[in-house]
């Protein structure tokens, strides 16, 4: 295990913002993370917890030391007569554990094909699309307090989680490193396909009999033809979250807008950031070297050079049109550092 000084950070987030950090180190294991705690470089900086950095917007370099997780290892730690658990680290690529659970015949991620990040960073965020959420199939979540070293496991209600919210992003921010989670997945699917295009995809796709792979490639099928690759544009998925408003405000708006997509949610409708975001003439707008997405307007690219800044003051921009115009307030699904 390896400290190093003032490293780009550039490798490290989809976005693609060449940002720098006082020092970086790679953990591969909870022993070299145990071990890391006891060092002076740990103990006297601030620190960030680092992933996959799909979920990150750096606007200016990182004073203090970046831990990147890279635990790996997937293991099955029961097997059922009709469910499994299993245990996959912190460091294993999502999409890669996603496709590891279809081959091995266990139902309950395939809708979440793709999704950019690793293991540890989906109970953070509670991940979700097409219908399901992380909080659907997690039993459980083990981290390590950043100060104490104490290990610590938090059960699906101890997550706390909500929409793209859990217990680590606000009552605990900052205080732990997620190191595994163990998901609960069934061995006789019940498949959700109703939501957004998968259905009408599976019948292009001329996909009859319906399978987890089948489903997984409908998922990816419309990911890709939505969302840029960050490898070739930089970005971290949607930048803002749905807004829930009350049932008076959607009725509001729907009599403004009759057309507008809507989905009531158990305290209150649900709203598509992007349709709102693309009634305010965002869609495939060019703002100098950032802007939305011609495809989605809920995703902030980087069309090369921009800074952290640009695209959080895009950001702000949006959200302030969208603000006047819908009088909704809309709010960041990305970490902005």
């Amino acid at each position: 295990m390896e400290i190093k000084s003032n490293v780009s950070l550039l490798p490290y987030n989809t976005f693609g913002i060449d940002v720098k950090c006082r020092s970086f180190v790679d953990v591969q294991s909870v022993d070299e993370f145990l071990e890391l705690q006891s060092n002076k470089v740990f103990q006297d900086n601030q620190r960030l917890i680092l992933g996959g950095g799909s979920n990150l917007l750096f606007t200016k370099d990182f004073d203090g030391l970046v831990v990147k997780n890279t635990m790996m290892g997937i293991e099955i730690v029961k097997d059922e007569k009709t469910y499994v658990l299993v245990k996959a680290n912190a460091g294993v690529v999502w999409h890669e554990f996603v496709l590891w659970c279809i081959e091995k015949g266990f139902a309950g991620v395939e809708n979440l094909s793709l999704i950019p990040g690793q293991v540890g960073a989906s109970p953070m965020q509670n991940i979700g699309a097409y219908g399901v959420e992380i909080k659907d199939v997690c039993a459980s979540v083990e981290a390590i307090h950043l100060l104490t070293g104490e290990r610590v496991t938090f059960t699906n209600n101890e997550c706390a989680f909500g929409y793209r919210e859990s217990v680590f992003k606000h009552k605990y921010a900052g205080e732990f490193m997620i190191t595994s989670v163990t998901f609960c997945l069934t061995k006789e699917p019940h498949f959700k396909i109703d939501y957004g295009d998968i259905k009408q995809t599976l019948a292009d796709m001329q996909v009859f009999d319906l399978t987890l792979k089948a489903v997984s490639d409908a998922v990816i099928k419309i990911r890709s033809s939505k969302l840029p690759n960050p490898k070739v544009l930089g970005n971290a998925g949607s930048f803002f979250k749905n807004p829930v408003v009350s049932h008076q405000k959607a009725e509001e708006l729907l009599n403004r807008n009759p057309v507008m997509p809507n989905y009531p949610v158990q305290d209150g409708v649900k709203i598509p950031a992007g349709w709102l975001i693309e009634q305010c003439g965002w869609k495939g707008k060019v703002v100098g070297h950032t802007g939305a997405h011609k495809s989605q307007a809920l995703v902030l690219v980087n069309y090369g050079n921009a800074t952290g800044n640009e695209i959080y003051q895009l950001a702000l921009d949006i959200k302030q049109s969208v603000l006047d115009k819908f009088g909704v307030e809309i709010n960041p699904e990305v970490n902005v550092v």
